[in-house]
Formats: structure tokens, C-alpha cells, sequence
């Protein structure tokens, strides 16, 4: 590595921190300065961004690295931006796709830049000549989006890794869907000194138990592969959940409300269910075929149980959760209280907003405009009229802050345990002052209860091994029946 120089700015920033931070975060802080590399996996809502910021500053002030560069998901720019405004007295630069604008960022001294991670694949080459040139730290925001290991984006952070003098990952899901997904994002902190440099091995011994009945002795071992990766990651990473005890957050309730289903949508999905059984079902059991193919199918399956117009176009009755939800909603309002409600797809938010739109619905999908977005969100925190927020998740789960509201309803749910987590915690975050209330919109006797299902073992597997759980709660409350939950509602 080439020999870095450090830099003098004509107008030095202030290297103070704006605002004093909770003990947990001030200890989480030091624990990051600390250390050449670290991960920040406080739960979702707890300020992580301000930890990495007041870390960076403690570098910075004591010469350690010359600049901070944050790596977050392109919409969530505006917002790390307005988090160093609030927290401190520097005003980041910002990488971006223009390889001439970021020329300028590449040859002028500043203490903060801001890109968005697929600026690190295009950008690679100048970026490696840039780090040789200083001493950079890196903090990689969500660092769940470079857990494929196999992905061109993940392996150009392998290669930058060791070009970085310091280097942090944030995220509030480390086993964001499954518990290897921890395995790349610390491979890029340490190059595999902690859970090793096979990711396959890795895969094998820490993926959830499937396809066959698994014994007691299986579950004990499976659970004690996993507490030794939560062992391992604690020397190196911070915690903190919300149930702590290091901070008072008001307390959140889950509630299950159970669908019927409306005829017609109930005949479309008898339909599409014995054409998916036909396909993946041989014997009575399911074949052991290409995951994404299955779960592509199964996908069909959602769409019904929540809006089956998604499917068939000439749909045009109220399928059966909608009655439900707007009876919820309703009530809601009604208290002069604010509520989201989460979809997985665009057209079914549009329709759930024009339905909605007597409680004062807005709209929030990927198909806006960013400042759309930010108007619709805006109008939702500020506008009395303006009771309900129809999201999408992809558009709406992380880096908003939304605790206006205090009610979170999942009109329908994917598979990603990470999307789940990160979308109900818009509203259960340090500055919620009531309780919250998170509701599951569950068509009976529906794929909506394999996931449902899915989503709790794949929870509880991410509890042990990010340590929020011990090994005896695991082996206690942990079954692998999802697969003979899929079954029978498959008819099998």
C-alpha cells in the first residue's frame, strides 16, 4: 500500500458532537473508537447513526483517520446527510454516479463523504487509488446488502476492505433472513479471523434445519452451532435491544387478526393452489427443487389472499382483509391516532389508498418520485387530516423515523424476516412516547400462516445468534413444522 499523507482543511470543522448521547450509546461509541474494526447491531430505532458519527468524530479529533466514508442505500443519502447536521458540525460530500462530479470529491480534503453502495462497484479502481492517498474509515449503513458473498458488489468490498484503516458495519438484523447472512458483512471486517473464510461450511452448519423431521438432539445442536457464532461475533460487536433495560421504550403489542375469505377470491386461489401443488408436490411431499422457483410460485398465493386483482384483472370484489383492515383503521382514527399500513406491492397500495382515503390516506410506494416521498411523509408527521400511510416496504423500512403514528399493520408479508423487523420499528423508536400496536392480517387456512410460521422460526434463530436469546429459550419455543404447515395448505 502506497504511503497516505495527512491533510490540513483551511476551515478545520468543529470535531465536537452536537448533542449528548444516552449511556448505551456513549459506551457503544467508545467500544467502536476503539477498535480498528466493529459492528453496531443495536436493534432498530436505538440511534445507531449517532454512535457511528460520534466514533467518527473521536477518530477524527485524535488524527487516527482523515476522512469518514458512509456507505448507505441510495434513497437514505438525504438522510445521513441531515443526521451529521444534527448531530455534528460537518457537512459530508457526496459520491455519486458521476464520474465527473466525483472527481472533485476525489481530489479535494474533506472530512465526511457520503456514497451509496453501488457507487463501491462502479467507482472501484479510483477508489483503491483514493484510499492509498489517506486514511479512510468506512461505515457501511444496512450492511445486510452485501451478505451474497457471491454478488459482484460483495466481493469489490472484499477487495477495498484492506484499504480501509478503519472499518464499521450497522445493522439491526445481522441474521437478516437466515443466520449465514452475518458471514460476508464480517468477513469484509476481519477476513474471516471470526466465523472463518468457507462460506459454504459456514451456510451448511448454521441454516435452518428443513426437509425432514428434526430430532431433539438435532435442535440441541443446531443451537449450539449458533450461540458459538454469537460468541464469537460479541468480540467484536456491540448489542443493544430495546427490552435491555438501558433505555425506556413504551411497550409493544403484536395482535393477529384472522381473515375469511370473500367466494370468488377463495375459488381463485383453490385454482392457483392445485396448479402450484401439481408442479411441487410428488408423493405427498414437496420436491426438493430450486428455492426461488418455489418461493416465486408461492408468491402468486400472497397476492390472492390480499388483493387478487394482482392476478386476475377482472377481480373486482372486496377481498377478504380489506373489511378487517378498514374496520381497524376506523377504529383507529377514531382515537386520534396514526397508523401504517405495510404491502409488499405497488398496485395493491394504490388501491388500499384510494379505498382508504375517507381517513385521510396518503401513499408511499417505489413508483414515486423521491420527493413525493418525502411530501407524503411529511404530510403524514405534520397534517392532523392526514391519519393513514399506505407503504410499501421496500419504500418505507428503513430511515424514517414515523413514531407520529403508533399503530403498524402488515396487510399482507413477504419471507425476509429482516423486512418484517425493520418495517414495524418505523414506529417503535427512541422518541415514541405510546404504546404501539403491530397487527398481522391472516387469511384462515392460507399461505399467509406458513409465513407466518416462517417468520417466527427465522426469528428465533437470529434471537441466539445475535444473542438476544439463550440456548434453552431457543431449544424451548424453536419448530421446523413450517414445512408441514406448507403441506397441508398445499393439500397434501
Amino acid at each position: 500500500m502506497a504511503e497516505s499523507y495527512t491533510f490540513e482543511l483551511l476551515s478545520e470543522p468543529k470535531l465536537t458532537a452536537k448533542h449528548q448521547a444516552f449511556s448505551y450509546q456513549e459506551e457503544a461509541a467508545q467500544f467502536v473508537s476503539g477498535r480498528d474494526y466493529s459492528a453496531i447491531f443495536h436493534e432498530q430505532g436505538l440511534g445507531k447513526t449517532k454512535i457511528a458519527i460520534d466514533a467518527a468524530l473521536t477518530w477524527l479529533q485524535k488524527k487516527e483517520v482523515d476522512t469518514i466514508l458512509v456507505f448507505t442505500k441510495k434513497g437514505l443519502i438525504d438522510n445521513w446527510s441531515a443526521e451529521f447536521g444534527e448531530h455534528s458540525f460537518i457537512k459530508p460530500t457526496v459520491l455519486t454516479e458521476s464520474s465527473t462530479s466525483n472527481y472533485y470529491v476525489f481530489t479535494s480534503p474533506t472530512r465526511a463523504v457520503l456514497a451509496h453502495y453501488e457507487v463501491a462497484k462502479k467507482e472501484e479502481k479510483r477508489l483503491a487509488i483514493w484510499l492509498k492517498t489517506r486514511r479512510v474509515a468506512a461505515i457501511l449503513d444496512e450492511a445486510v446488502k452485501i451478505k451474497n458473498p457471491d454478488s459482484d458488489l460483495t466481493k469489490a468490498f472484499f477487495r477495498l476492505s484492506p484499504l480501509f484503516t478503519k472499518r464499521v458495519i450497522m445493522t439491526g438484523t445481522p441474521a437478516a433472513n437466515r443466520p449465514f447472512d452475518v458471514w460476508a458483512p464480517i468477513f469484509f471486517l476481519d477476513a474471516g479471523k471470526a466465523l472463518g473464510a468457507d462460506f459454504p461450511s459456514f451456510k451448511h452448519a448454521t441454516d435452518i434445519p428443513k426437509g425432514h423431521e428434526v430430532t431433539d438432539e438435532e435442535r440441541k445442536a443446531y443451537a449450539v452451532r449458533l450461540s458459538d457464532v454469537q460468541e464469537k461475533l460479541s468480540e467484536i460487536s456491540m448489542r443493544e435491544t430495546k427490552n435491555g433495560g438501558k433505555i425506556e421504550l413504551p411497550d409493544k403489542e403484536f395482535i393477529r387478526i384472522d381473515c375469511e375469505w370473500e367466494p370468488t377470491q377463495f375459488e381463485l386461489y383453490r385454482q392457483i393452489k392445485e396448479e402450484l401443488r401439481a408442479i411441487v408436490v410428488r408423493n405427498g411431499q414437496l420436491i426438493q427443487e430450486d428455492q426461488d422457483s418455489t418461493l416465486k410460485r408461492l408468491l402468486r398465493l400472497v397476492q390472492v389472499t390480499s388483493f387478487p386483482a394482482l392476478v386476475d384483472e377482472t377481480y373486482t370484489q372486496d377481498p377478504g382483509k380489506f373489511r378487517p383492515l378498514y374496520d381497524l383503521v376506523s377504529d383507529i382514527v377514531a382515537k386520534q391516532e396514526k397508523v401504517i399500513v405495510f404491502t409488499q406491492f405497488n398496485e395493491t397500495s394504490r388501491w388500499l389508498a384510494k379505498q382508504l382515503k375517507p381517513f385521510g390516506s396518503l401513499l408511499l410506494n417505489g413508483t414515486m418520485q423521491m420527493r413525493d416521498r418525502t411530501q407524503s411523509v411529511r404530510w403524514f408527521k405534520e397534517n392532523a387530516e392526514d391519519n393513514v400511510l399506505i407503504a410499501t416496504i421496500g419504500a418505507a423500512k428503513e430511515g424514517l423515523t414515523l413514531t407520529v403514528a403508533n399503530h403498524v399493520v402488515f396487510y399482507d408479508r413477504g419471507y425476509s424476516l429482516d423486512d418484517y423487523l425493520q418495517s414495524q420499528d418505523r414506529i417503535h423508536r427512541v422518541s415514541q412516547t405510546r404504546k404501539c400496536y403491530v397487527y398481522n392480517l391472516i387469511m384462515s387456512d392460507s399461505v399467509d400462516e406458513w409465513i407466518d410460521a416462517l417468520i417466527e422460526q427465522k426469528k428465533l434463530a437470529a434471537q441466539l445468534t445475535q444473542g438476544d436469546i439463550q440456548e434453552v429459550q431457543y431449544e424451548t419455543k424453536a419448530d421446523y413444522s413450517f414445512s408441514e404447515i406448507l403441506q397441508g395448505i398445499l393439500g397434501t
